[in-house]
């Protein structure tokens, strides 16, 4: 019988939220707003997503603030591609489309409501505030979760023990045993509930290869299987 857990963190992107739609339909409009053609801009965003993970890998290893990535991303995209254009200006439209597109994976919206009312819930992502509290408040889904800590405002990013350290001093939690971290990436979510002492649990939708340096404590394909695994 798995053990109940009576807080559940969640990360957000690629976890409830599907950010590949959004990236890809705020990085096209980006695109469009300097007048490149649809083709061009598909093509450009290979480069882009290039640039872009290479970073966030960066505020992972604890070298990059997630600030920084807001503008440098488009600097180096913009050198790449030799491309007439501001990066700050490109930066702000796609934060904006950021925001504004993209939706929670199927049943997402359900699986929070269900478990608020019976589990605690927080909320832990390595990204720019203005982009997350601006989804959650949209989404209608920000008051679901009593902590949310997002690695922009607190200045510590996942993997570090600190920003869970963070979620949990906020939701006076003292018991580690009684957390589970919910997320897509081992290097990010699981590797970094190891590293605050907490469970895990890796949400491996496609069925990615496993790393036997970061073993999680759970390992889920679907969402709807989450119950079962919290509750106990």
């Amino acid at each position: 019988m798995t053990p109940g857990y009576g807080v559940v963190l969640f990360d957000f992107d690629h976890t409830l939220y599907d950010s590949d739609e959004s990236e890809r339909l705020a990085f096209a409009e980006t695109m469009s707003a300097i007048g490149v053609e649809s083709a061009a801009a598909a093509a450009a965003f290979v480069p882009y997503h290039e640039i872009n993970q290479a970073l966030w890998r960066e505020v992972e290893a604890g070298t990059t603030r997630p600030i920084e990535v807001r503008i440098r991303r488009f600097e180096r995209l913009v050198a790449h591609l030799g491309l007439d254009a501001d990066p700050v200006m490109l930066a702000d439209a796609f934060v904006a489309g950021l925001a504004g597109h993209g939706q929670l994976f199927p049943g997402a919206r359900q699986l929070l409501e269900e478990l608020a009312g019976r589990v605690r819930l927080g909320l832990v992502t390595n990204a720019l505030s203005e982009v997350q509290r601006t989804r959650l408040t949209r989404l209608g889904i920000a008051d679901l979760f009593e902590a949310t800590i997002i690695s922009a405002e607190v200045g510590v990013s996942k993997p570090a023990a600190g920003i869970f350290d963070i979620a949990l001093d906020e939701l006076g939690c003292s018991e580690r045993d009684r957390v589970l971290m919910i997320g897509d990436s081992l290097a990010s979510d699981i590797r970094g509930g190891i590293n605050a002492g907490l469970a895990t649990c890796w949400y491996n939708p496609r069925g990615a290869p496993g790393d036997p340096a970061i073993v999680p404590t759970h390992v889920v394909a679907q969402l709807c299987e989450l119950p079962g695994i919290i509750v106990g």
